[in-house]
């Protein structure tokens, strides 16, 4: 078998990345806890399961699901896709099998590739090819039964997280996600392909992800090997950095709050630079993680919807301003426009807070008819609160959808978890809206204790009264063990309100 596939995708697609990447045939360039596989047997793998689905009749721009549990997996499976010229869809195995069942019903993929562990749980009529290892395949045949063709350039149809009611497909193009990349590395003053050995990409986040797969492929534009940890573990994570001699990374939110709480982790060397995806990241979680490893913490920006990050820091932004915008998500790369508007789209100066719309180059319109009541000339409206400063620095301050209207005053609820993450005896905080007969809504809070604390909630609105005006202070006051968490780590609210005890059996003192 020829060491180079034969593509059957358009010409400057995505698949390059893995045709051109000028590793050896020898080399490794994948890499996870207990294996690793060289170019050419990704290549080979790659080859091989672009030959079955050609078998099942995938060519242009026929969707392809991949049940996503290991990472190698999707990652053979995705190049593999565009290899026979389909358009790839990932899907967590995390989902429960009802969610499982209407992702797959409402894409209609031709072909759906699973490890052997989801087999059983991928319902008829689909075609399967069931991943025994990570190089080879069984087949277990179905009835055919194909979608809509997305348009031609498409590369991908990913979900939305879904944190505020049911998720929608975005088709993302090949040349979009390419130029998204290949802006963010001339950004970061990234050298060009093969220039120099790059360093390895650590990535502690699902394939099933965006974020995970931008990740990717921006190691693989690089040129740069892949280090895949596919559920996160704060041992193993700090295993790969040494191991990898990893100097930059990125960790979401959540995953620096898990790195900072185990006593175990006592250095994350030779690591330096933390850039952080998937959700907002406060100061206080940048400040508590910066503190206890002595690390650079740089926030970024994006939805899937805009095609991946759209603002972000650059080298000379962290020289100039260092730690004086900790908690900032950067400056707009090149080619995006941010607008803060008002609720009637008055566009509102340095900041003031309102809703954040941008434009990006990076999306596929043709792909944007489910979202088209969300653009309005050509702006995204995201949905996000936010302001930026005089210096063009984009701050994040909430979801519309978070917003608490008590009695006509607006609350925004991560301005009061800010100040609650602040006291001493608070690990974490989360503050929803409840029902209220007189109000509409009223503040409640979720509190995770810092490890042996045990915060009243007399104290705790004591201490937010101090920065925070009266309508805003919580009226009552919840003790979690953990908040709940949707797999890109952004707190379910609605969970928290939904199990939420009015008659006080389980308030805090």
């Amino acid at each position: 078998m020829s060491e180079r596939p034969v593509s059957l995708a358009p010409e400057g697609d995505l698949t390059a990345l893995l045709l051109d990447h000028p590793a050896g045939h020898d080399q490794r360039v994948v890499h996870w806890i207990g294996g690793s596989l060289a170019l050419g047997e990704l290549r080979h793998a790659a080859d091989g399961l672009a030959r079955l689905l050609a078998r099942y009749g995938v060519a242009a721009r026929e969707p392809v699901a991949c049940v996503v549990n290991d990472g190698t997996t999707a990652l053979i499976a995705m190049f593999a896709t565009w290899l026979a010229g389909g358009v790839y869809l990932p899907v967590s195995a995390r989902l429960a099998d009802i969610e499982l069942t209407e992702y797959l019903t409402a894409s209609r993929p031709l072909v759906v590739v699973a490890g052997q562990a989801d087999a059983g749980r991928v319902p008829g009529p689909w075609n399967r090819l069931i991943a025994v290892d990570r190089r080879t395949w069984a087949e277990r045949p179905g009835a055919p039964w194909s979608g809509e063709r997305p348009a031609p350039g498409a590369a991908l149809i990913m979900r939305t997280s879904g944190t505020t009611g049911p998720s929608k497909p975005v088709v993302l193009g090949h040349r979009g996600v390419q130029d998204g990349i290949d802006t963010m590395i001339a950004r970061l003053g990234g050298g060009t392909r093969g220039a120099r050995p790059p360093m390895p990409n650590l990535i502690p986040t699902s394939l099933a992800l965006w974020a995970g797969i931008w990740n990717a492929l921006f190691a693989l534009r690089l040129g740069a090997p892949l280090v895949l940890l596919d559920r996160f573990d704060t041992v193993h994570y700090a295993e790969l950095v040494r191991r990898f001699g990893i100097r930059s990374t990125v960790l979401a939110p959540a995953m620096m709050t898990m790195l900072s709480e185990d006593p175990r982790i006592t250095d994350l060397a030779p690591l330096r630079l933390v850039r952080s995806i998937t959700a907002p990241l406060t100061p206080a979680q940048a400040r508590r993680f910066r503190e206890r490893f002595g690390l650079d913490v740089l926030n970024s920006y994006g939805q899937t919807e805009l095609g991946g990050e759209v603002v972000g820091w650059t080298a000379a932004d962290i020289r100039e301003y260092g730690a004086t915008k900790l908690g900032a998500v950067g400056r707009p790369h090149p080619g995006i426009v941010i607008r803060i508007l008002a609720d009637d789209r008055r566009e509102l100066p340095a900041g003031e807070v309102g809703e954040i719309w941008v434009r990006s180059p990076f999306a596929m319109p043709e792909g944007a008819e489910d979202i088209a009541d969300r653009v309005v000339d050509g702006l995204l409206r995201t949905g996000d609160l936010g302001r930026l400063d005089d210096e063009g620095f984009l701050w994040i301050e909430g979801r519309v959808s978070d917003m608490i209207n008590r009695g006509g005053l607006k609350i925004v609820p991560q301005e009061v978890e800010e100040i609650l993450r602040r006291h001493p005896d608070v690990a974490d905080a989360c503050v929803a809206g409840v029902p209220d007969p007189r109000l509409g809504e009223v503040p409640v809070a979720w509190i995770r204790p810092a490890a042996g604390a045990v915060p009243r909630q007399a104290a705790l609105q004591e201490f937010a009264r101090r920065s925070l005006a009266a309508y805003k202070i919580p009226v009552a006051v919840r003790l979690v063990d953990e908040l709940p968490r949707n797999e890109i780590g952004k707190v379910l609210r609605r969970e928290l309100v939904a199990g939420y005890d009015q008659d006080g059996r389980d308030a805090v003192p």
